[in-house]
């Protein structure tokens, strides 16, 4: 299977991408000198630059596991205007395993919905920062709205069925703030958890299939990538069900309600 995530198509509505990352930073606790930084789930690299605008001084490395995800991050590799750097390796975030008190800052955006199981991770995080050191994160969660229901019923439902079967997950693949809060506050830290649903005005023909070809919908165009006429039987039919759900304004413009879940733990 080819590298499941396409950079060009994840970076369209960049500005809706990001506004939960910036309310994200906005709520980190104040960073000073040159603290080491992780960020896991980089992706192309540009949030990764947005994080290093708000720590200038910051030793930052991003990990991701997609090498074209990396190969554009690179463009963003180097020092920074404010005595810091930025630097991208590959890595399994399920199985990345940082030395003891390594970074002052753990982050994620968006990228801990693919780690199965990932609160099971917290402990070796946790660990992983300086005393005082602080884990942050953002996740959808969106998992039980249209966008996300109507691709498992119709990949269930349809003459791609065998090859779709396991392919899309049916659990919720992320936590409830309340259910984050208790993991992380039993590690002893101090929690902030919250939820925020962000209704985005998207412009643009059947603008919510072309958010989720970006993200959500890459694990079924990767398993059909060898069946171009079922891809393509799928995308129209998905796009049919996503125009009910999802009717545009009188404007024209699309509104996309879109729920993501946010914690920032600050290590004993």
């Amino acid at each position: 299977m080819n590298d499941l995530w396409d950079p060009g198509q994840y970076r369209h509505f960049g500005d809706h991408r990001t506004r939960p990352l910036r309310d994200l930073l906005a709520r980190l606790p104040r960073l000073t000198g040159r603290p080491r930084v992780a960020d896991l789930g980089c992706g192309p690299g540009a949030p990764t630059r947005l994080l290093a605008q708000h720590l200038p001084g910051a030793v930052i490395t991003g990990y991701d596991s997609s090498p074209a995800m990396l190969a554009e991050a690179a463009a963003y590799a180097g020092d920074t205007p404010g005595g810091g750097s930025v630097d991208f390796a590959r890595a399994d975030l399920a199985a990345w395993a940082p030395e003891p008190r390594t970074y002052r800052l753990i982050l994620s955006n968006a990228a801990l919905q693919w780690v199965p199981d990932h609160a099971a991770r917290f402990p070796r995080w946790i660990a992983a920062l300086e005393p005082g050191g602080v884990l942050a994160f953002q996740v959808p969660g969106n998992f039980g709205a249209p966008s996300h229901t109507l691709m498992r019923e119709l990949a269930a439902d349809g003459p791609w069925r065998d090859r779709l079967a396991g392919v899309l997950r049916t659990g919720d693949p992320v936590d409830t703030p309340a259910g984050y809060y208790a993991a992380l506050a039993g590690l002893g830290c101090a929690v902030d958890a919250w939820e925020t649903t962000y209704l985005h005005r998207l412009e643009g023909e059947d603008p919510v299939l072309d958010w989720v070809m970006g993200t959500g919908l890459r694990p079924v165009l990767a398993a059909l990538e060898d069946a171009p006429q079922a891809r393509v039987d799928f995308l129209f039919a998905y796009r049919d069900a996503l125009r009910a759900a999802y009717p545009p304004e009188p404007d024209g413009s699309t509104l996309f309600p879109f729920r993501r879940i946010f914690v920032v733990a600050v290590a004993p």
